[in-house]
Order: C-alpha cells, then structure tokens, then sequence
C-alpha cells in the first residue's frame, strides 16, 4: 500500500490527509488524536453525483457531511472515503445508465441487474487496512449497512458499535431507502415513519 500524508484544513477544521493507493486511490481524514479502540469511523463509498453536486435521489451527500460533523464534534476520528465505489462499485456510467431506469419505475437493485450488472461489488479491505495503519483496532462505525461491517470485521477491524447515520426520507429518495432497507438489509427506520400521502 503506497501511502502520502499532509495536514489539510477545511471549513470543519485541520484533519491529518492519509491518501493511498491499494487498487484505487483513496483518502483517509484522520481528527483529532486517535485512540486505538472505539474510534468514531465513517468508511464512505464514492457518490459524486450526492457527494460533490448534492443529489437527491440518494442519501450519500447528507451521510458524508453528518459523518464529518461527527467526528469534529467528537473531537476525534477517522473518515475513510473509498474511491471506485461509484454506483455500488459498477462505475460513474453504469450508474447513470440505472437512473434512467429507476425513472421508468425499477428500483436500485433491478436497475443494475437488468443491465447485467451486479448489484454490490464493492470491497472494504482498503479500508480496513489504512484504519490498522492508523493504529486503530475497533471503531464505532456510523453506517446503516450490516454489510460493511461484516467486511470490516473479517478484514481485523473490530466493530464495537454501529452508530447510525440517517438522512431523512423525502419524495426524492424514499424509493431508493425502501430498496435499500426491503433488498440490501440496510437498518432505515426512517422509512417506516415516513407518509408518502402527506407527500
């Protein structure tokens, strides 16, 4: 694993920049200093259409700034941004290519699989492997995905909690999280409270 470090101020504060090549290249925002266990953790899959230009359709742009709010208002953590996770690891194109299908009623899972696509193949090792970098052992993991953190697990990170992380539903996403909750086994209560009648 090839590794560069710096110091990186943002509007949130100064992070310690871990960028790192294992596959892809990735970033790790380290705050504050670190304990080795019960680390506050955000291990974030790219979206650039939630991340950098505020989609609706997902919730990934709202999970990535509540996770950094987190962390700086925890004084300490770690965010691991895993890039070539676009579209559940299918890519930027492919993960278009769905969106007109969900606009013609499919949901995130048949989208992709009408495609010939899989439906997950993201991989969390890398990130498994710049947290041990860190020192860290166990993290409280912000995540709704049972998933991610059987991967962190069977790759040595111990998962001591899952903290959720939920953006509310709305009109735009409230497909997209019943999916996520009904087919991926993602832990959205939101969704059971929300009335789309009222909507």
């Amino acid at each position: 694993m090839e590794i560069a470090e710096s110091t990186l101020v943002t509007r949130r504060g100064k992070f310690r920049s871990v960028a790192f090549r294992d596959g892809a290249e990735h970033l790790a925002l380290a705050h504050g200093r670190l304990r080795r266990d019960d680390v506050l953790v955000r291990v974030h899959s790219e979206c650039l259409t939630g991340d950098v230009f505020g989609a609706v359709r997902c919730e990934c742009g709202e999970q990535l700034d509540a996770a950094l709010d987190a962390i700086v208002c925890e004084g300490s953590g770690v965010l691991v941004y895993l890039r070539g996770h676009e579209g559940r690891g299918i890519g930027l194109v492919a993960k278009v290519r769905t969106h007109v299908l969900q606009d013609e009623g499919l949901d995130t899972v048949d989208s992709a699989t009408s495609l010939g696509l899989p439906v997950d193949v993201r991989d969390y090792s890398p990130a498994a492997r710049v947290l041990r970098h860190l020192g860290v052992r166990s993290v409280r993991l912000m995540s709704n995905n049972p998933d991610k953190i059987a991967a962190l697990e069977s790759n040595g990170i111990r998962v001591s909690a899952r903290v959720p992380l939920l953006a509310p539903a709305s009109p735009d996403n409230i497909r997209y999280l019943t999916a996520k909750r009904d087919r991926l086994g993602h832990v959205l209560p939101q969704v059971d409270t929300f009335d789309v009648a009222e909507h």
